[in-house]
C-alpha cells in the first residue's frame, strides 16, 4: 500500500523501510507511528525474511514532530494517556518483530529516533551518527524506551544517558553495546543487505523461535514496566515543567522550570 511518510522496498527476502519526511529531518508524526505499524503489519504477512529500517538524506529520525510537540499543549487526559500508547505499542512491536531487524543508521537518531535505532537486532551506524534520549531538557522523561535501555547497557549507562540527556557518537554507542557496526557512509546500506541476506538464508522458523525465546525470559517484566512507563509519561506531561520545557524548546530559549 502507498505511505505518505515512509518507503517500503521489498526485493526478493528483504524488506527496507525508509523514513522519508527529509524536510523534518525525518520526524516521527502521528501519522508515521499509525503508517509504520501498517508497514509491520505488511513486512510480516510477505515474503521478506529480514527488515531493514534506515533514514532518507542526512537523518535517521529526529524524534517527535514539532506539529505533534505543538498539539502535546491542549490533548486532554485521555489523549495524553493514548498518546502514550501509541509510543509504547509502536516500540514493543518493533523490538518484538519476529523477523530480524537491522537499524541502518545513516545520521541523527534523537530521543524517539534513538529508540527506533536501538530496539532493532542489528544497528550499524555511521560514523557521523549521533544518538540521544534527551527527553529530559524539555522536562518530559524518556519512559518508554527506559526498560529496553537498562536491558541493553546496564543500570548505570542507562542513569547517565537517560538523566543527562547527552548527545553521544557512534563510537560510544558501540562500546556500550548500543551499535553493532561503524561504516563509512557509502557502505552503510551495502552491509545492511549484505547482513539481511545472510540472516534470510537461515531458518525461518529456527529465526522466529529464538527471538520469541528471547522476548520470553523478560515478558512478564518488561508487561509490568510498560505499564508503569506509560502512566509515568502521562503524569509527567500534566506538569508545569513539562509545559515550560516545552514552550521554551519551541520558543528556542532556555527553560526556567517550575520544580513542580
Amino acid at each position: 500500500m502507498p505511505y505518505n511518510t515512509l518507503k517500503l522496498h521489498v526485493e526478493e527476502a528483504v524488506a527496507t523501510i525508509t523514513f522519508n519526511r527529509p524536510d523534518k529531518r525525518n520526524a516521527i508524526s502521528p501519522e508515521m507511528i499509525a503508517e509504520l505499524l501498517e508497514a509491520f503489519d505488511e513486512v510480516e504477512k510477505g515474503p521478506a525474511q529480514a527488515l531493514i529500517l534506515t533514514g532518507a538524506a542526512k537523518a535517521f529520525c529526529a524524534g517527535m514532530d514539532l506539529q505533534a510537540l505543538k498539539d502535546f499543549r491542549s490533548q486532554s487526559e485521555a489523549e495524553i494517556v493514548a498518546d502514550a500508547k501509541r509510543i509504547a505499542s509502536l516500540f514493543r512491536r518493533l523490538y518484538a518483530f519476529p523477523k530480524p531487524t537491522i537499524a541502518a543508521v545513516n545520521g541523527a537518531a534523537i530521543a524517539g529516533g534513538c529508540g527506533l535505532a536501538t530496539l532493532c537486532d542489528f544497528t550499524l551506524a555511521v560514523p557521523e551518527a549521533k544518538f540521544g534520549y534527551t527527553e529530559v531538557r524539555v522536562g518530559f522523561i524518556p519512559a518508554i524506551v527506559s526498560s529496553y535501555v537498562v536491558r541493553q547497557v546496564g543500570e548505570k549507562r542507562a542513569r547517565d544517558l537517560l538523566l543527562s540527556g547527552r548527545i553521544f557518537g557512534a563510537a560510544e554507542a558501540q562500546a556500550m553495546g548500543l551499535v553493532s557496526e561503524i561504516l563509512d557512509p557509502d557502505k552503510l546500506l551495502t552491509r545492511a543487505h549484505e547482513l539481511a541476506r545472510t540472516l534470510a538464508e537461515m531458518s525461518p522458523i529456527a529465526l522466529n523461535h529464538t527471538k520469541g525465546l528471547l522476548l520470553k525470559f523478560s515478558e512478564e517484566e518488561m508487561n509490568r514496566e510498560t505499564e508503569m512507563a506509560i502512566e509515568a509519561s502521562a503524569r509527567v506531561r500534566t506538569t508545569a515543567d513539562f509545559r515550560e520545557g516545552l514552550a521554551a524548546f519551541l520558543e528556542k530559549r532556555k527553560p526556567q522550570w517550575h520544580g513542580e
